[in-house]
């Protein structure tokens, strides 16, 4: 019966291919090389019987593939059919007029499904521009039998004041057990998204109302004096060179008592084919300084299709089938309800399957506790959570990245990396006309 129903299914869509003229095409799709998207890549099969259209994967490393991508649009390279961006790149791109709008989508593929969040951080006047594969925001997983023997409780919303306490206590270097795991590898992306968004909870910002840069405040010193600190202390060796893949790598094998990361790793941390650790883990919501905002960020991985293309048409059903309620059912159905990716739909919420996998809910609350329009405790001219939506944002963060993981490293001071951070951001504003 399920054969018989897939193959009426599949000459549906081929039938429905050839009625709207749009022929077996080779798509060419860059994309990040984290799990969710790597599963993706196992299940185009699917999409290839339904559809005819083949799929060529230029899968990268995260910095990579944001450097790649915008050399690739912002000159007009044409090299991709489908591009895989996010809440920073969307809004601004769609601007330009270097997106296709994804108003093409069908009725049925239900856009009004998409989690508030995500739509409106991945649209332009109410134009989504990009669906969203997964979102996430990011939270505390921890490990509840290194928790314990440190005789502590993980609070389910901890204060910063807390986390660096367990971090300490769980430390074990002779066991190469590291109380905390954060990232530390340069990148507007990786170090710079959980620094800015563990800034906010300091009371920090990257600017001021007058766009005036802000890394020479007793805020920032604070922050990074507290980030520096605490890996020296409770971190991993190497911690300057450490993403989210590396990170999760260490959790996975249990050398991190805690790490405060992506929520869509949790899927990873708790799959026992994969992690050593998989039944000791626990979550929690990102820390506080009880200022207000916490160090969460909200962020979407996202498909999206380059104005110019030539294969427009195609590429708009590869996200059709990609981001839709079926083929989270259909990974659901393969490989159970904790691999389907998160955050992008409500009905995943008020599916019953989904309310039982243990992490669902603190996702949940964790990406609607991020607010990309009041990310910090005094006012900023700019939006975003873990970035401010400027195009100058990714030069000026990428540099600033760099000196902060230099910190890190050892190879300058806090108080000298702050300077060169205001410095090289105040250059770069006031070249950009601010």
């Amino acid at each position: 019966m399920y054969l018989r129903n897939a193959l009426r299914a599949a000459t549906a869509l081929t039938l429905a291919t050839a009625a709207t003229g749009v022929f077996a095409e080779t798509l060419t799709i860059a994309t990040v090389n984290n799990g969710d998207m790597i599963r993706m890549q196992s299940y185009t099969d699917d999409f290839t019987a339904k559809t005819g259209h083949e799929i060529e994967w230029v899968t990268l490393e995260e910095n990579v593939l944001r450097q790649r991508v915008t050399t690739d649009i912002s000159a007009h390279g044409g090299q991709f059919d489908i591009m895989t961006i996010g809440m920073y790149e969307t809004p601004i791109w769609a601007a330009n007029g270097w997106l296709v709008s994804l108003d093409g989508l069908p009725a049925e593929y239900d856009i009004d499904d998409i989690l508030p969040a995500m739509r409106n951080g991945l649209s332009l006047d109410g134009t989504l521009y990009a669906a969203p594969f997964y979102g996430e925001s990011s939270m505390i997983m921890y490990r509840t039998d290194l928790m314990e023997a440190a005789g502590l409780e993980m609070p389910s919303a901890p204060s910063w004041e807390f986390v660096a306490e367990a971090a300490r206590a769980m430390t074990d270097r002779e066991n190469e057990i590291y109380g905390i795991c954060l990232r530390g590898k340069a990148g507007w992306g990786e170090n710079m998204a959980f620094l800015t968004a563990t800034s906010n909870a300091f009371g920090a910002r990257w600017f001021d109302e007058d766009w005036t840069p802000q890394f020479d405040s007793e805020e920032w010193a604070t922050t990074l004096n507290f980030y520096v600190d605490l890996l020296n202390d409770a971190g991993p060796p190497g911690a300057s060179n450490n993403g989210f893949n590396e990170n999760l790598s260490l959790f996975q094998q249990g050398k991190c008592g805690m790490w405060i990361d992506a929520t869509v790793a949790a899927s990873f941390v708790t799959n026992p084919d994969d992690s050593t650790v998989a039944d000791s883990v626990g979550f929690a919501l990102a820390p506080d300084t009880g200022l207000g905002p916490r160090s969460n960020w909200l962020w979407a991985w996202a498909l999206a299709i380059p104005a110019g293309t030539q294969k427009e048409a195609a590429a708009m059903e590869f996200i059709q089938w990609a981001t839709s309620k079926d083929y989270i059912e259909m990974v659901a159905a393969n490989e159970g309800w904790a691999n389907v990716p998160p955050g992008a739909r409500t009905s995943l919420y008020e599916n019953p399957n989904y309310q039982a996998v243990p992490f669902a809910q603190m996702t949940l609350e964790s990406i609607l506790s991020a607010d990309p329009n009041n990310p910090t405790v005094d006012p900023v001219p700019y939006v975003g959570v873990q970035f401010a939506a400027i195009p100058e944002f990714a030069g000026i963060a990428t540099e600033v990245g760099q000196e902060f993981s230099a910190a890190l490293a050892g190879q300058q001071t806090v108080e000298e990396a702050l300077a060169k951070a205001q410095a090289l951001t105040i250059d770069a504003m006031e070249a950009a006309g601010y």
